[in-house]
């Protein structure tokens, strides 16, 4: 159904099934006809590749990308949504809906279980409210995907997306870079949206690497390490490190010292090479 980015046939759905919309569940219809189309282009499926779609809504993305994809698995956690599916898709056969919490389900085995011998990627348009933690959930289980494509708030975006070693970077620009390769596609308007959001959002793509970017030596203390480095960055790493991390200070001099690091610097002035190195030097000591 190629009408579902229209907004009187929104409101019929709506009407005919006595849908609502849920603030909860951060609920945002898709009615710019040009978002999801140049989604499915951009995600890096194909006639031969498998789509993990979280959050499908009324299928507006889905359908788009049973176009382009050998399947598409749709993981839905509103109860009420996939009796509309099955009428919106209907004209695909390739698609299957979930109902199920993407932060709960097993993954490697709903990818092996429905995408057998297939490359996988992902592409959703995710809710705010739980952006991090499932972009976060779908790079730290390494799950067997080629690629991440998400709509976010355009703020977590530019977080996301943010270069190591700017003001715009965070702790979970390291995490991400430290898993793949981000890029921002295009930013997509609030208007875009039913009912519109107070915010513009933007697409992005994470490329995700055949192994971590960096040689840690202990993946647990190393993002240890970063989110203590961000969690007070006003601070210097010297005092947000040690503080949060509870590390004797002339400890974590030394470490720094020797990975030629200056204990004034703050957390948005570190590379991802410099957090590496302070980590892989404390784990030689603590």
């Amino acid at each position: 159904m190629d009408r579902l980015c229209d907004i009187g046939e929104i409101k019929r759905i709506m009407e005919s099934s006595g849908f609502s919309f849920s603030k909860a569940l951060g609920q945002n219809f898709i009615v710019n006809p040009s978002v999801c189309p140049r989604m499915a282009e951009n995600c890096g499926a194909d006639k031969e590749c498998g789509v993990l779609e979280v959050g499908p809504g009324i299928g507006v993305l889905t359908n788009e990308l049973c176009k382009v994809a050998k399947k598409v698995v749709a993981v839905e956690l509103d109860k009420r949504l996939p009796e509309i599916l099955a009428k919106t898709l209907s004209d695909h056969d390739n698609v299957k809906i979930v109902s199920g919490d993407i932060m709960e389900l097993d993954l490697h085995k709903l990818i092996a279980d429905e995408f057998a011998g297939m490359d996988v990627v992902v592409c959703a348009n995710l809710p705010y409210y739980i952006t991090s933690p499932v972009i976060m959930k779908l790079l730290e289980e390494r799950l067997p995907i080629k690629a991440l494509t998400v709509m976010v708030q355009k703020e977590a975006a530019d977080r996301l997306c943010a270069q190591m070693g700017t003001r715009a970077a965070g702790a979970v620009t390291a995490a991400v870079r430290y898993y793949s390769e981000p890029k921002l596609l295009f930013k997509v308007s609030a208007g875009s949206f039913m009912p519109a959001p107070k915010v513009d959002s933007a697409v992005i793509k994470l490329d995700i690497n055949a192994r971590p970017a960096l040689d840690v030596k202990d993946e647990k203390l190393y993002f240890r390490v970063v989110r203590g480095a961000f969690s007070q960055r006003r601070k210097t790493i010297s005092n947000s490190i040690s503080s949060v991390l509870s590390i004797d200070k002339a400890t974590l001099l030394g470490a720094l010292e020797k990975a030629d690091i200056s204990p004034m610097a703050r957390a948005e002035e570190l590379s991802l090479e410099d957090f590496a190195s302070i980590a892989n030097l404390l784990r030689e000591v603590i």
